[in-house]
């Protein structure tokens, strides 16, 4: 099988794209850098494909693939990204990445697993992280998510479960998420060694990725850039096999050839990765614009209560004076009443 650059990076040239009745599941993780992407998705592996340790650096730097065969017969494909809305991702790095997740994606994406970690504090990065996914794909995209928590084992030991940990310290933007995807969730534990566990959690995921598929009537998720590259890669591997079936060619000439097919691909990728960015423009404009008017909006809030703070302080002194006034003005009527009565 022959690799072709993508933007500097490899993928494979040969899409394999299932018919309707393929068992294949595609699930992608998605989530800020250091929350456990990778490990989850070792631990639905069941082995350790991709590159995982503690830090708040990304381990993972691309977008990578890896499969198992369950004992049904069915395949899970699961898709590792790194840190796609981190703030400190550049935006051309952020666009190759989502083109290059959707062809890893081959046919759609049967579920979208946001994680977050029970060991640090949820942040606005992460409520970010929905709202460009919705950009990018639409709003449908969240009868696609399942939440995944990790650092299950810190809440064991603590003696908490999940919902306990939510109904302390869960922020608005996480209700709407889960509300959004019908409460779907479930904690991971990552370190556990326990066999009984790592397969109860595996189970509880892929139950709710059975969910989602009965909700969605047995069809992924796929919009019009997941249709475009793979057209585009159909096209391409019709190609290749027609060069290669070509007679009366030298090598030099069929080389020529297929290095032509994939300079055209490349273009055709190069388009599509400029309409990722277009809408990540977007998307970070509208962001810009509602911050400006959620800070302008606190800024008139914190005016008007220094204004009432100003009246209710100046009321309050009026107030007072007048009550002096009033007691002074007791005071010599007490006085003239008093000399009235001696006199």
């Amino acid at each position: 099988m022959s690799l072709l650059k993508m933007g500097g990076d490899l993928m494979e040239d040969d899409w394999e794209f299932a018919s309707s009745s393929s068992p294949t599941r595609t699930l992608v993780l998605v989530g800020r850098t250091g929350n456990g992407k990778s490990a989850t998705g070792n631990s639905i592996l069941g082995k350790k494909a991709f590159r995982s340790r503690v830090s708040t650096l990304g381990v993972t730097t691309t977008c990578e693939s890896h499969r198992v065969t369950q004992e049904d017969g069915q395949v899970i494909n699961v898709v590792d990204t790194p840190g796609l809305f981190d703030v400190s991702m550049a935006a051309a790095f952020i666009c190759k990445e989502i083109v290059r997740c959707m062809t890893l994606a081959e046919d759609g994406i049967h579920a979208v697993l946001l994680v977050f970690s029970v060991r640090g504090r949820l942040s606005e990065e992460e409520k970010s992280a929905l709202y460009h996914l919705q950009t990018l794909f639409g709003s449908k995209i969240a009868d696609y998510m399942i939440i995944v928590f990790t650092g299950g084992d810190e809440l064991e030991e603590n003696e908490e479960t999940l919902e306990e940990y939510l109904g302390q310290a869960c922020p608005e933007f996480l209700k709407e998420m889960l509300e959004l995807c019908d409460n779907r969730m479930v904690l991971f534990d990552n370190k556990t060694k326990d066999k009984r566990k790592k397969a109860e959690q595996v189970q509880k995921l892929l139950s709710l990725v059975d969910s989602i598929s009965r909700k969605n009537n047995g069809k992924p998720f796929t919009d019009e850039l997941f249709h475009e590259l793979q057209e585009e890669a159909i096209k391409l591997r019709d190609q290749k096999k027609e060069v290669e079936s070509l007679k009366g060619y030298s090598k030099d000439e069929i080389s020529e050839f297929k290095k032509q097919i994939d300079i055209s691909y490349d273009r055709q990728l190069n388009r599509i990765t400029e309409m990722v960015e277009t809408k990540l423009r977007e998307t970070a404009k509208r962001l810009e614009k509602q911050l400006g008017e959620e800070q302008a909006a606190r800024l008139e809030a914190e005016k008007r209560a220094n204004e009432a703070q100003k009246r209710s302080s100046d009321e309050i002194k009026k107030l007072r004076e007048n009550l002096e006034k009033a007691e002074k003005e007791t005071k010599e009527l007490q006085k003239k009443l008093g000399k009235c009565i001696n006199l």
